[in-house]
C-alpha cells in the first residue's frame, strides 16, 4: 500500500507536469496582447513568438512586423505582411531581437504575442 508521501508526491508531480504543459501552449495563444495600434510601435524589445494580428480598422496600404527594437525597421529585418482585411490572423511566428509593428496608412491593430 502506498504511503500518503507516495500519494503527495504523486500529485505534486502530476500538477508539475500540467503546468509545463500550459505554459508552453501559452506561447502558441499568446500571453499578452496590445491595445489599438495605430502608429510604428515597440511591441516588445526582446526575443519572443508573435501569435495572432487582429486587424480592427482597414487602412489604405499593409502594414508590416519587424524583427527589430527600433521603429527605424528596414525590409531585411520585415517579417510577417499584415493583410490588409478586417480579421484575426494566426501568424505563430518567433522574433530573435524584437517586435515592432509599422502600420498602414490609417489603419488600426492589436498583435497577440508572448
Amino acid at each position: 500500500m502506498a504511503s500518503l508521501d507516495d500519494i503527495l508526491t504523486t500529485q505534486k508531480n502530476g500538477v508539475q507536469a500540467i503546468n509545463l504543459y500550459a505554459n508552453s501552449l501559452s506561447k502558441y495563444a499568446g500571453s499578452y496582447s496590445t491595445k489599438e495600434i495605430s502608429a510604428s510601435t515597440v511591441v516588445k524589445s526582446s526575443s519572443g513568438w508573435v501569435s495572432t494580428v487582429s486587424v480592427l480598422v482597414i487602412g489604405t496600404t499593409q502594414g508590416y512586423l519587424y524583427d527589430t527594437n527600433s521603429t527605424s525597421a528596414t525590409t531585411g529585418n520585415r517579417i510577417y505582411a499584415v493583410p490588409n482585411v478586417l480579421g484575426v490572423y494566426q501568424v505563430q511566428i518567433p522574433f530573435a531581437t524584437g517586435l515592432v509593428f509599422v502600420p498602414g496608412t490609417n489603419s488600426i491593430v492589436s498583435i497577440g504575442y508572448s
